[in-house]
């Protein structure tokens, strides 16, 4: 692809990143550009160049396979003034918690969540939804249709995350020698 139309397809890519404010697959923006889509990552690459040349404060990151238009992490703390939101908060180790179990068993249903934790775990899923770090994922085919939670592109970007397989792997439970010396399997109270 020639440069002159690399730099007009990026202005256009530009300009559907921040309209839509939230990521964009790669198929939808080759659609819209009408280039095939091995050709974004090039048009990606394009944009975020330009902005590191001029000090932008705007870089453009991959989710799974789509694209946001973001600020640098650097900015963050001003932003989070000027907003004064409570989305800005930190996570508290229940979030954590309730994030982790989904993230690795996605979709999960809050009971799957609190049968894990051991405790009700309602109210921080419900705050996650709310602060679109998780989201609905249908219903479930048992009795009483119970809603399934997964994680959203909010989380990854939150996390650094470019997709779920970025994760790191759950440390493998070791057997526990007792008082004895003699090996113990994990019970369900290790887990």
């Amino acid at each position: 692809m020639e440069h002159t139309h690399i730099i007009k397809m990026a202005g256009i890519a530009e300009a559907i990143l921040f309209a839509c404010g939230e990521s964009v697959s790669s198929q939808r923006l080759a659609e819209v550009l009408g280039t095939d889509e091995k050709e974004i990552p090039d048009i990606i690459r394009t944009l975020n160049e330009r902005y590191e040349e001029t000090g932008s404060a705007l870089h453009i990151v991959p989710l799974a396979k789509s694209w946001q238009l973001c600020t640098k992490k650097e900015f963050a703390p001003y932003i989070r003034a000027a907003m004064e939101n409570k989305k800005g908060a930190p996570l508290s180790n229940a979030a954590l918690e309730v994030l982790t179990i989904v993230a690795y068993n996605q979709p999960v249903t809050k009971s799957f969540i609190e049968h894990v934790r051991g405790i009700d775990s309602s109210s921080v899923v419900n705050n996650l939804v709310e602060r679109e770090l998780l989201e609905e994922a249908g219903r479930l085919e048992v009795p009483g249709r119970p809603i399934a939670y997964r994680t959203t592109d909010n989380f990854l970007r939150c996390f650094e995350l470019t997709s779920l397989g970025d994760l790191p792997p759950l440390p493998i439970l070791q057997p526990q020698e007792n008082s004895s010396g003699e090996t113990a399997e994990p019970s369900d109270e290790d887990e």
